[in-house]
């Protein structure tokens, strides 16, 4: 039994050793490896860090877009921020530990070494978990598309008396919630939109529901534009064409509002609201629906609208103020003053019609007013259902006293293209119908319009749309120039609400000079279209497939436009190429095969094929040398432009290819090269406009941009989001990966004539714009945006002299991600040392930026961004702006000095976040005088303050603050916050007695 027990007893001990010494080797392998776990520690942090930095720049490109960031994204960050705070610092203290030396320092200290290489294993691992779960495939959702809806302001309100009862009745009755369903009617042109866009405006800016939405309805109402509509202002995408299923996604994303609006505007019968998505009623009792019509009925018996407003024409007195007020002195001269008088009368109080005979009648002699007098009193006739005599004499009075062809001409076509016309379509269908006399190229036609469409706007006949690239016309109006149109020059139109059309008869047509299809559906064409005299031909294809006859055109050799939008064709109909007279074609969104028979229409001037879907554009198109636009513009799929193609087209004045080909090739032999090339656009030596995407730097060639060069959008890098719709400016955003003293001395200039500078990513350069300063500053600049410039010290250089630095059109200023920037101005003395350079604020008193609007700093580490003290605030630029954001500064201490709070006059977006060592937003100055303890902020409708580790309070008690515009108040992750307004000796306590968030001091308004 002993030789068993003593058997087992030696295993086990042996056991027990064998343990004993992995643990042994295990913690010993920490102090042999110690140096191999913190150079890894080292790799795997830089690594993540920059991961950070990588999504911090998509955090704020998607911030920019107005994109909300994934929660799961903003956990992460946090995360690894704090990460990078806790560990970084317990490994950088165990390193210094680590490197003393024990035994009166003859040994290493064994055992800080294993500290620090346990550490760093440890800390690895977690980095690694870090790293695994920044593979994010998008940091943010999509924001919600621009507000289709353009909300009336208060000054395009006018608030007379019969209007400001009917709009503050609505609003309590909005505010009740008693009423579901609520209804405004009156008679075309009475202003029932205007007023309830004022609804809109108002119920938003008021925050009375969670979402607030609309949509324009119309005679023939298509439910799924009406959807659309809906669904844009909730930020919500319906795919599909099913009506049905569309409904259930839009009926359950209203569901999901408490609270919410929905205002549908012109309705002529009764609208299933449940077929088109609304929930109401039982379904969703916090779901308000707002309706105008022209009807009564149908609000009362067709939608069982429980309150209705009638809005009817203005009050005499009412009238003749806004008659007053568009024409202009003229109605107080005693000679004009009786016939004005009579006019404003025959306007029968609608403010449409007022507003268009004032403009059209104002600065006019007495023979004038008393000619267009006799007319009104003479109403004529339309055939046109819906308008009123005598309001189609005041339109047509108003289009008589027009006082050229050329605003004639554009207003009736603008008629043609109905709600929000595309001025550029105007543009090219202007220049192929050669309206305007006396210009020579597409830019003078271009300022030629823009006055011609000012002017119609000054005479009431056109409005201002939801962006600066369309322009509205008011139903009425709209419908009267179509009847103008249709008597005095065959013109034949159809519009979305007209419904599904068969096509007119021959006599009908045959006289035509112009036909506008918009969306109207037509499912068969005559095989030909025999219309000699047609100038204009615009059919938009929505819906159904169609497909034209190949000699559908034979017969239109007159033809001068064609715009066919929204088509598939595999090959064009055989009968354009005989439109030898064609000066403008646009096969706009079009899914395209061979297109080579273009080529043929040797007269074409423009050419658009804006979103259209090929990949290959034929080289016949070469050989169009009258062309002077080309507009590729969204061509994604476009792969294959032939070499020397666009070098052929030596006439092009304007060339768009913005998010369209990139597949640019080094210029090579003439056998070797399969595309084309960026040298091809050193030959077009009339090109004055030009939209390109370039994917890197390096296949420029040199003086590529000719000085002739107004307008361009030019996109260097890759990554750059292409914008909406906005005319191009003088716009270029640069990924260089290198400095722009690398560039020729021919871009350099090229810059110096930009109004919107993007510069990311510039290695190798301590003074960002150093080769762009001159003493004549930045004439030009509107926007400049510098980010992730590792190496950027300052932006600008200063040589010394006396004079001051201006930037005297700046409007936005972003600067995020420069981590060495000291300031933004290097001052170019000799003897200046480190010390003078600590002091340094990023705004020196020489800088001036008198219109600056937007200013955003990001992941810089400045101390301070403004001097204490300016001899001149109003010079220097604070007072203009409107948004000021600072984020990720972790080194600033101070942010505004009192004075320069108190010229922040328009500021009305001001956030403040993650700045660890700023204890207080708004400083004292050394002498303050006693009528100025009151800073106000007259504009601020949003304040945020988000973790501000050491934020003790918004400003000391020797203030007054007040906030009286104020909406929008979000304070969150400030630890150290005693209050609001903070005492004077909590700087130096850092315990102090609770105490309220505001106190008297402090004047919201809210």
């Amino acid at each position: 039994m002993e030789p068993v027990v003593t058997g087992t007893a030696a295993n086990l001990s042996s056991e027990v050793a064998k343990g004993i010494f992995q643990k042994v080797k295990r913690h010993m392998r920490y102090v042999i490896v110690y140096k191999k776990n913190v150079d890894k520690f080292e790799e795997k942090m830089e690594t993540l860090l920059a991961k950070r930095e990588s999504v911090k720049g998509y955090i704020e490109a998607a911030k920019r877009n107005l994109e909300k960031i994934k929660p799961d994204v903003e956990l992460w960050c946090r995360k690894v921020d704090k990460l990078r705070e806790d560990e970084m610092k317990n490994v950088k203290d165990l390193q210094d530990k680590a490197k003393s030396k024990c035994f009166i320092g003859l040994c290493p200290n064994i055992k800080s070494r294993y500290q620090l290489s346990r550490k760093a294993e440890e800390v690895v691992e977690v980095v690694n978990e870090h790293l695994q779960q920044g593979e994010f495939n998008s940091v943010s959702c999509p924001a919600p598309p621009l507000d289709i809806v353009d909300a009336a302001t208060p000054k395009d309100f006018e608030a007379f008396e019969s209007r400001a009862k009917i709009f503050k009745d609505i609003m309590e009755a909005l505010k009740d919630g008693t009423t579901n369903v609520i209804g405004v009617y009156g008679m075309p042109g009475v202003g029932k939109t205007t007023l309830v866009k004022e609804v809109y405006r108002k119920a938003k800016e008021d925050e009375l529901f969670d979402s607030v939405t609309m949509a324009f309805v119309n005679q023939t109402p298509d439910l799924q534009k009406v959807q659309d509509q809906l669904a844009a202002s909730l930020g919500l995408k319906l795919e599909g064409k099913d009506v049905v299923v569309r409904a259930a996604r839009l009926r359950e994303r209203l569901k999901k509002e408490k609270k919410v609006l929905v205002i549908l505007d012109d309705i002529w019968k009764k609208l299933d609201l449940k077929e088109v998505g609304i929930p109401f009623g039982e379904e969703n009792k916090g779901c308000n629906v707002l309706l105008t019509s022209r009807y009564l009925n149908v609000l009362r018996n067709d939608m069982d609208a429980r309150k209705i407003f009638p809005i009817s024409v203005l009050e005499d007195n009412e009238a003749w103020d806004l008659f007053k007020k568009m024409a202009g002195d003229d109605p107080e001269n005693p000679e004009l003053q009786s016939t004005a008088i009579e006019v404003a009368k025959k306007c029968a109080g609608l403010p449409v019609a007022i507003a268009t005979v004032a403009r059209a009648l104002r600065g006019k002699e007495l023979y004038v007013w008393k000619d267009a007098l006799r007319k009104l009193q003479k109403p004529s006739p339309t055939s046109f259902t819906g308008i009123p005599a005598h309001v189609y004499s005041a339109i047509e009075l108003s289009y008589n006293h027009l006082e050229s062809e050329e605003l004639k001409q554009t207003f009736l076509l603008c008629s043609l293209l109905g709600h929000n016309a595309f001025i550029p379509d105007l543009l090219k269908y202007t220049i192929g119908l050669g309206f305007f006399h006396g210009v020579n190229t597409v830019k003078e036609t271009r300022d030629r319009l823009s006055t011609v469409v000012s002017d119609l706007k000054s005479s009431c006949l056109l409005r201002d749309s939801y962006t600066n690239v369309r322009v509205d016309m008011h139903d009425l109006i709209c419908d009267a120039a179509l009847a103008i149109a249709s008597r005095d020059y065959n013109v034949f139109a159809l519009k979305p609400e007209d419904g599904p059309k068969y096509w007119p008869n021959g006599e009908k047509m045959e006289n035509c000079t112009m036909i506008s299809l918009r969306c109207a559906n037509i499912s068969y064409f005559p095989k030909e279209l025999k219309c000699p005299q047609l100038d204009l031909f615009l059919l938009y294809n929505e819906d159904l497939p169609v497909e034209l006859p190949i000699n559908f055109f034979k017969e239109t050799l007159n033809l001068k436009v064609l715009d066919l939008t929204k088509m598939q064709f595999q090959s064009l109909p055989s009968s354009i190429r005989l439109l030898t007279n064609l000066q403008t074609l646009c096969l706009d969104q079009c899914i395209l095969g061979d297109i080579t028979g273009v080529g043929e229409l040797k007269n074409l001037e423009i050419l658009s094929l804006v979103d259209s879907d090929f990949e290959r554009l034929p080289k016949e198109i070469g050989e169009l040398i009258k062309l002077r636009l080309l507009d590729l513009s969204g061509c994604t799929r476009l792969k294959i432009i032939p070499p020397g193609v666009l070098s052929s087209l030596s006439g092009l004045e304007e060339l768009y290819m913005g998010d369209s080909f990139v597949q640019w090739e080094v210029e090579r032999l003439a056998n070797q090269q399969c595309n084309a090339s960026l040298d091809e656009l050193k030959l077009l030596s009339h090109l004055t406009t030009l939209e390109v995407r370039i994917p890197d730097a390096k296949i420029m060639p040199a003086d590529l941009f000719s000085k002739k060069l107004e307008r361009y959008k030019i996109f260097i890098g890759k990554g750059w989001d292409c914008v909406g719709e906005c005319e191009p400016s003088r716009t270029l955003k640069l990924k260089l990966n290198a400095s722009v003293d690398e560039l020729d001395h021919g871009f350099k200039m090229f810059l110096k004539k930009t109004e919107d500078l993007y510069l990311d990513n510039m290695k190798g350069v301590n003074i960002a714009l150093h080769e762009l300063m001159d003493e004549e500053g930045f004439k030009r600049l509107k926007n400049l945006h510098i980010q992730n410039g590792s190496e950027i010290e300052y932006i600008i250089s200063d040589d010394g002299a006396a004079h001051k630095i201006k930037f005297l059109q700046l409007q936005s200023l972003t600067l995020h991600g420069l981590p060495q920037l000291i300031s933004f101005c290097f001052k170019n003395k000799r003897g200046s040392n480190s010390s003078c350079q600590n002091e340094l604020s990023l705004f020196s008193e020489k800088l001036v930026f008198p219109y600056l609007e937007s200013l955003r700093l990001s992941s810089i580490n400045v101390e301070r961004i403004w001097h204490n003290r300016f001899s001149n605030i109003s010079e220097y630029g604070t007072q203009n702006l409107t948004s000021l954001t600072i984020e990720g500064c972790d080194n600033l201490k101070q942010l505004l000095s009192s004075s320069m709070a108190r010229s922040l006059k328009h500021l009305k977006c001001f956030e403040i976040v993650e700045c660890k060592c700023l204890r207080k937003v708004i400083f004292a100055e050394d002498i303050e005088e006693e009528d100025k303890a009151t800073i106000l902020f007259p504009q601020l409708n949003s304040l945020k303050i988000r973790k501000l580790q050491h934020l003790i309070g918004f400003c000391s008690e020797n203030y007054n603050i007040e906030f009286p515009s104020l909406k929008l108040l979000e304070i969150e992750q400030c630890p150290q916050l005693q209050g609001f307004i903070y005492k004077s000796t909590m700087e130096e306590n850092q315990h102090f007695p609770a105490q309220a968030l505001f106190n008297e001091k402090v004047d919201l308004l809210i």
